[in-house]
């Protein structure tokens, strides 16, 4: 799990619960849940946001909420190991052993390389495919975190329609001492559902997916400049000194540690 994220999502709501309680008291925290007000605001900045999108994609974004919370599930470290061991097996053995070997590989992509490289595909080729599914994948994933940047926008827009609304019922009962407070309590209620939707959920969770996909780019690209690699009979020392390229200086500090240096 990314503890930065849960930190954000749960100190975001402590916060919140803090700053009522210090203020008027855990007892006034009722008067903050106006069931009119939530409905307004979130519901109307998901119904807009879900006209931008289709109903399944809407969905899907909805899922990798989950996502955001996990650490991104990519190890650049085992990565370069796995594509340099498959180097020194390609050119130990052959480029048609890299088939065999794809068998013991999980990455789809990293798998799909190989096997266009066994079966003697031009590397032009071979690079175009694996972009353009890469390609496919950054789509994916900049809608995900499309969708929450949109809703976080569309959260103090509700917000607002709802505050106005608030005071459209306040100014009609103006005649009614008794009934201003309240009506102006629901209609900053809804402004502070909407900057809540915006800051305390949507602008972590798409920011993390951004951050997300960017790792996920990052790991595919030094598979693919792996395979070229491979595929053009590059010594194996050459193809690793390429990859280590990409990663961190502590990424690469921890990868020479584990491999005994690098002359």
């Amino acid at each position: 799990m990314d503890i930065a994220t849960l930190l954000a999502l749960a100190g975001g709501l402590g916060i919140i619960a803090v700053g009522i309680a210090t203020a008027g008291g855990l007892q006034t925290l009722p008067s903050y849940m106006d069931v009119p007000s939530a409905i307004i605001t979130f519901g109307g900045a998901i119904i807009a946001t879900f006209g931008t999108t289709t109903l399944p994609e809407a969905i899907a974004a909805f899922k990798t909420i989950g996502i955001a919370i996990k650490a991104p599930p990519f190890d650049l470290t085992a990565l370069v190991t796995q594509i340099v061991e498959l180097s020194n097996t390609a050119r130990k053995e052959g480029l048609l052993a890299l088939e065999e070997a794809s068998n013991n590989v999980e990455d789809p992509l990293l798998k799909k390389g190989l096997v266009l490289t066994a079966d003697g595909t031009e590397p032009e080729l071979v690079r175009a495919i694996l972009e353009a599914e890469i390609d496919a994948i950054d789509q994916r994933h900049k809608a995900n975190a499309k969708f929450f940047d949109d809703l976080g926008a569309q959260g103090p827009a509700w917000g607002m329609i709802g505050t106005l609304i608030g005071l459209v019922n306040m100014l009609n009962n103006m005649s009614d001492a008794s009934a201003l407070g309240p009506n102006m309590a629901v209609a900053l209620i809804t402004t502070f559902y909407g900057s809540a939707l915006a800051n305390w959920i949507c602008f972590p969770v798409g920011e993390k997916l951004k951050k997300d996909n960017a790792i996920e780019l990052t790991y595919k690209g030094v598979m693919v400049e792996g395979i070229l690699s491979i595929q053009a009979g590059e010594n194996p020392r050459v193809t690793e000194e390429k990859l280590k390229a990409f990663m961190a200086p502590a990424e690469r500090a921890a990868y020479e540690a584990a491999n005994g240096g690098s002359e």
